[in-house]
């Protein structure tokens, strides 16, 4: 059959014209921004059920996207989760288990993946892994843990220091890389938050944000550590580990450490209401035992929930960001901490152990025409997890050797969750500093935690969590509990093998 030159034209005009609109009809690559805080606890946020506390930004998140009432570590320390969103690998493969260490930037980072597939990418503020960032079209971060006030920024060429408080000039820089990128390319942003890290300096507009609030004492505030060794040793209890001069405040000492990097207008708002208001009622009140106790509590959580004032209100900024200049429809905001943290729950503060509070930590996604507004997980997601769903959200192929799972059909409507994930796999190593917890390894199951404590400890310990949701009362080795033990260290040591964790298999095959 032949075709005349005009027909041909047609065809070929025809031709592009569906080409073009089958483009068109492809959706667009999201931009993503990951708000990434330090040591901010799920119980200290507002749409977690805490009735103190108000949260409205992360609410927001929240509201219009999901929350996960089951994102876990897979190790409740600092750096090492770093590590984890980085590669979406546990810390025995990334080679990071430990803080203060240097961070491979050569191994595979998935930011250098999105990098490879058109995204623009920045990391600003907390980073914290002993090296320089890789995989970064641009790059601020903190000087190791950073300050809160005055703080030091490293950059590609030179390191200044910034005058103000860390939280909003981190939200500041984040801002300033939105208005200059790129705009022709999806980015990707880590807005790397330093709050809510001990040692606890709020805003000064922030100071004595929660004074008029006294806080009910956690059920577990007096736990006596029965039958449980690890927990007996640690050292991270608010009466014994918490400093009042260091931590709480009380007469500190304004001439060095971190308080000689304020300004003079910083150091007078700062010290006025340290020393006029809170030494002045420490020394008024002569407390001692218990009474002491509960007041070093109580000023814990109303430095630490006035931390995380800013660190919400500065959420809120980066949101209104996006709805002022178009970007909110088509921009994927998370919010997660590195891992959970102790609010005076078995008398601690810090993390580090698999127990609940340490183990969770907050996680809302926000992504609108995607996710359904109010949508709530309960299957349990690990940070691993991270990685690949980010890769995912940006349509690139997650590498066949990150150990984690997108968890998009989690959250999609009509998203298969059969097939997800029924167990969690958890591995903490660093001891004996700071707070002397014995390394352990375990398990974590919508129903149950196993886990077993290792050098200088040798303990085994299981919760029912669905009876025992505190974790006050270790059943293993009590009667009718051996079918489910057995289960479990099956299941653990099933995940030993397939995370590729030879160390920890080797004690386990040696029970």
């Amino acid at each position: 059959m032949k075709i005349s030159a005009g027909g041909l034209k047609k065809t070929w005009v025809l031709l592009l014209l569906l080409a073009a609109g089958s483009y068109a009809q492809q959706p667009k690559r999201p931009n993503i921004i990951f708000i990434f805080s330090d040591d901010h606890a799920y119980q200290a946020i507002s749409a977690y059920g805490n009735k103190q506390v108000q949260t409205p930004n992360i609410d927001r998140i929240a509201k219009q996207g999901a929350r996960f009432n089951n994102a876990l570590v897979t190790n409740s320390i600092c750096g090492p989760s770093r590590a984890t969103l980085l590669t979406g690998k546990y810390s025995h493969i990334n080679g990071y288990p430990l803080n203060e260490q240097r961070f491979d930037v050569n191994q595979q980072l998935f930011p250098a993946l999105l990098q490879q597939h058109g995204y623009q990418t920045a990391w600003i503020g907390k980073w914290h892994l002993g090296n320089l960032p890789k995989g970064f079209d641009f790059w601020r971060i903190l000087n190791g843990q950073g300050q809160y006030y005055n703080p030091d920024f490293i950059g590609p060429k030179d390191t200044v220091r910034m005058e103000g408080y860390v939280t909003n000039l981190i939200t500041g820089m984040s801002l300033n890389w939105l208005k200059n990128r790129d705009t022709s390319k999806p980015f990707f942003l880590v807005v790397g938050e330093k709050a809510t890290h001990r040692e606890w300096l709020p805003d000064l507009q922030d100071l004595g944000a929660y004074d008029h609030i006294t806080f009910p004492l956690p059920p577990t505030f007096r736990d006596n550590y029965r039958n449980r060794e690890a927990a007996q040793n640690q050292d991270m209890t608010i009466d014994k580990t918490m400093r009042l001069k260091e931590d709480l405040k009380v007469h500190a000492n304004y001439e060095k450490g971190i308080y000689g990097r304020f300004t003079p207008e910083q150091r007078r708002v700062f010290e006025n209401y340290y020393e006029n208001k809170v030494s002045k009622e420490f020394d008024e009140k002569k407390l001692a035992g218990e009474a002491l106790v509960e007041w070093k509590y109580q000023r814990y959580l109303r430095d630490y929930l006035s931390t995380a004032r800013s660190l919400d209100r500065n959420i809120g900024e980066i949101l209104a960001y996006l709805d002022k200049n178009g970007l909110a429809e088509n921009t994927v905001v998370i919010y997660a901490s590195d891992q959970g943290f102790y609010m005076g729950e078995h008398g601690w503060f810090d993390k580090r152990f698999i127990y609940e509070e340490s183990l969770k930590t907050p996680f809302v996604i926000r992504y609108p025409g995607v996710i359904k507004p109010g949508t709530q997980v309960n299957e349990l997601m690990a940070n691993i997890d991270w990685a690949p769903t980010i890769l995912d959200l940006a349509g690139v192929k997650p590498p066949a050797d990150i150990q984690g799972t997108s968890f998009l059909p989690l959250v999609k409507p009509g998203g298969d969750k059969k097939n997800w994930r029924k167990e969690v796999y958890y591995h903490y190593y660093e001891f004996p500093q700071p707070h002397h917890v014995y390394p352990h390894f375990g398990i974590r199951t919508a129903r149950y935690t196993l886990v077993r404590f290792y050098n200088p400890g040798k303990s085994w310990e299981l919760y029912d969590l669905k009876k025992d949701p505190h974790q006050v009362n270790n059943i293993y080795g009590q009667k009718g509990m051996e079918k489910t033990t057995a289960a479990l260290k099956e299941k653990l040591k099933q995940l030993m093998i397939q995370y590729k964790d030879t160390a920890a298999l080797k004690i386990l095959e040696a029970e």
